[in-house]
């Protein structure tokens, strides 16, 4: 997607079923405007302004009637659909609240017709917050006052401070103004400690409107850590492109532990000082605690969050302040890149390479390629960053289409760790464990050195398999084509796929026999159950999603590393974003060999990827690092670059491979799924489908073939491939084939662009 960025789509409207055209030397009023509706339409429905001679611009917030309700949608771009006018109605209202910019609109319109997603279904989700069109009301927040800051600071010793009032005054010492309720939760205590504290004149209190206390970034100034010789010639590359003002993509491309995050925070600094709004997307903001708190020691204050586990409320007012140009930087999710900035100045994509930017359920797309596509539009910089690239970044920059800043060393003269392969071949590991004794003995002498110790496993729960030894029934989910997985903390098993969840049964579901449920693998838990027999002093910890409720759990959990109250943590592929932790010198790879199954013509990459960033965890700080890979194919190219630690390589061959087979980047890919609730209705349209298949020079169709999950969510899938040369429009093509079958009953038909999974 990043090179395709300047081509160019139109939205057009289309006469409603049963409507009649206006002949064509008819002159259409003035009155009629086009509103694209945030539903999966395929085009926009006319409308007439409003009677008091209201002028509409494109972009502007209306309510429309459609049948028998009333909607929310955004005047579009005009149109001349040929509608007779006398079969319109009336917009009802136009809503206080700024409009669409027009690369705003352009981008809407661009992500649809590349992910071949009604354009509706894509402005709903810069319409996430509906309640964010009205205007604020006025909250009643409150602040510290100086009398409470003099007895923080224990100059008021006549009024006495409990633990719990102490720590109302922190958060607001440390925050911005907040609702009573809100600050008894951070302070975790009661609401009438909260009031108790306003009566005592400790805190006052202030009528706010909601947008204004919702993280804006204001009174911002820049600190932190003096910057590496390396880190400041990178900084000022970045710099100098911020103050160019237009259009480039930037990747920074910095080793583990080399300080990319501080180097682009320069980027933020210039953005900030040019008046210009940042937006920063992370993969996994809920679980950044970390980040959060080296912005605030770098900038004064925290920035504006939007992500899943963002309240209602804070949403809003952030959807607001974004719009009104109050909120002068954001970080969040993907779904961050959809807000509809006032004066955006800057996107910062940070690890880039991770497959978390990639949604895969409704509108399909690639945020990190739409983010390219987003700044192209709005002819601004964006810097992608990352220590292990995506393959697809790294041939953009050799095409001279990104430029490239790198960071080739570690922070204050920090090492890179040292990389073992265990062969697992060679090894004996005593029956139900999982730790081979090279493994074992590292563990050891990292605790006897008073250090701390990451184990990772890329795989949630107990056990992934649980089956009866005495009639060999496994324990599978109903609605979909997957094992369930014992959670045994929790004691449920659970499905990873749709959510369902039962409690772990006493019998055997299928021959009534007691006691013969056995668990088949390891999970993160099985694995800290294991380490908990073999170092029974070690305080251990699992960072794993299941069991992270949010960001303060998060940042609980990290807080708890940092200060060594956990000597071995053990968790899944959330470790690896970008975690900091001193004393962490030894990491272990329980199976390094899980991600190279499954037909992912990414896997070799992935895997890479995610074991360097793993590895980079070790060693941060004065302390040499080690990581320890346990693998069954230690002659691998994906473990042998990670042992030889030559990235380079190991990148070149894996494009060479690619290139072969006319895979991305090289060649381009759409999947095409079937689903219905029922096999025959799926084989239906897979089989009508099949006969439709476009036959083309540099196109193949593969399939239709049942998905590697079968079933999901109680629907039968059936999948087709698209493979094509890069100069072919593959939307064209899909487009023209999809047109020529009606779907038969419910029947749904997906399709991604760009796949990154295969099930």
């Amino acid at each position: 997607m990043p090179e395709r960025h300047t081509s160019s789509v139109a939205v057009i409207s289309i006469p409603r079923s049963g409507a009649t055209a206006e002949p064509r030397s008819r002159a259409i009023p003035s009155r009629r405007v086009q509103v694209l509706l945030p539903l999966p339409l395929p085009a926009t429905l006319d409308y007439l302004a409003p009677e008091d001679g209201s002028f509409l611009e494109p972009g502007a917030f209306v309510r429309v009637p459609l049948g028998s309700r009333t909607l929310t949608g955004v005047v579009w771009d005009s149109v001349d659909s040929g509608l007779r006018s006398d079969r319109l109605k009336d917009v009802l209202e136009i809503l206080p609240v700024r409009g669409l910019a027009p690369d705003f609109r352009r981008f809407v319109e661009r992500v649809a017709t590349y992910t071949m997603a009604p354009p509706g279904a894509v402005l709903r989700m810069t319409m996430s917050v509906p309640e964010a069109l009205r205007a604020p009301r006025a909250r009643l927040v409150c602040a510290l006052s100086a009398a409470g800051l003099a007895a923080l600071a224990d100059i008021c010793p006549a009024t006495p401070l409990t633990p719990m009032r102490r720590r109302v005054l922190e958060v607001l010492r440390d925050g911005p103004p907040l609702p009573a309720a809100d600050i008894a939760r951070l302070a975790e205590c009661g609401a009438g400690v909260v009031r108790d504290l306003v009566a005592r004149g400790l805190v006052e209190t202030r009528s706010v409107s909601a947008e204004r206390i919702e993280g804006a970034v204001s009174g911002w100034r820049r600190s932190g850590p003096a910057l590496s010789p390396d880190q400041s010639v990178a900084a000022r590359g970045l710099v100098e492109r911020i103050d160019q003002g237009v259009f480039g993509v930037m990747l920074l491309d910095g080793v583990t532990g080399s300080g990319k995050t501080e180097t682009y925070f320069s980027a933020i600094a210039a953005a900030l000082a040019a008046g210009r709004q940042v937006l920063v997307l992370l993969p996994e903001i809920a679980l950044s605690a970390q980040w959060l708190e080296r912005f605030r020691d770098c900038f004064g204050v925290l920035p504006a969050q939007w992500h899943s586990d963002v309240g209602r409320t804070a949403r809003c007012g952030t959807w607001r302040a974004v719009v009104t140009g109050q909120a002068r930087v954001v970080v969040g999710a993907r779904s961050a890149l959809f807000l509809p900035f006032a004066d955006l100045g800057l996107i910062i994509v940070d690890e880039e390479h991770d497959p978390s930017y990639k949604q895969e359920e409704g509108v399909c797309y690639q945020a990190r390629d739409m983010a390219v596509l987003r700044a192209s539009l709005a002819n601004i910089p964006i810097v992608l960053v990352s220590a292990t690239p995506s393959l697809e970044t790294v041939v953009n920059v050799a095409r001279g289409r990104y430029q490239r800043v790198a960071l080739p060393r570690r922070y204050a003269m920090a090492e890179l760790p040292a990389v073992r392969l265990i062969d697992l071949r060679q090894q004996r590991i005593e029956r139900g464990r999982f730790l081979s004794p090279p493994l074992v003995a590292e563990l050891a002498a990292t605790l006897a050195a008073g250090e701390q110790a990451l184990l990772f496993l890329n795989r949630r729960g107990y056990a992934p398999l649980t089956l009866c030894r005495a009639c060999g029934h496994r324990l599978r989910c109903p609605s979909c084509t997957a094992w369930l997985v014992e959670h045994r903390f929790t004691r449920h098993l659970l499905c990873h796929h749709c959510g369902h969840t039962e409690p772990v049964p006493a019998v055997c579901p299928e021959c009534l026999t007691a006691k013969t449920l056995v668990p088949c693998g390891p999970g993160v838990e099985r694995l800290s159950e294991e380490v908990a027999d073999l170092f029974p002093m070690a305080r251990t910890g699992l960072m794993v999603s299941d069991l992270l409720s949010g960001p303060q759990a998060a940042a609980a959990l990290t807080q708890a590393m940092a200060e060594q109250r956990i000597d071995v943590l053990i968790g899944t592929q959330i470790v690896a974003k970008g975690y900091h932790f001193p004393m962490l010198t030894l990491v272990g790879v329980v199976d390094a060999d899980l991600g190279l199954t499954g037909g992912d013509l990414r896997a070799a990459e992935r895997t890479y990827q995610l074991l360097h960033q793993v590895g980079g965890r070790s060693g941060r700080a004065e302390r040499a690092g080690r990581v320890v890979i346990q693998t069954f194919m230690p002659d691998q190219p994906v473990m042998k670059a990670l042992a030889e630690g030559n990235r380079d390589r190991f990148l070149e061959a894996e494009a060479t491979a690619r290139r072969a087979a006319r895979l991305p980047p090289f060649g381009r890919l759409a999947a095409v799924i079937v689903s219905a609730a029922d096999p025959d209705s799926s084989d239906f349209v897979a089989q009508a489908l099949s006969r439709a298949a476009p036959q083309l020079p540099g196109v193949i169709v593969l399939g239709p073939a049942p998905a590697p999950l079968a079933v999901l969510r109680g629907r039968h899938r059936r999948r087709f491939l698209v493979k094509s040369e890069r100069h072919v429009n593959v939307q064209v093509v899909l487009r023209d084939w999809l047109s020529r079958v009606r779907l038969a009953g419910a029947a749904r038909v997906q399709v991604d662009i760009d796949p990154y999974s295969f099930l």
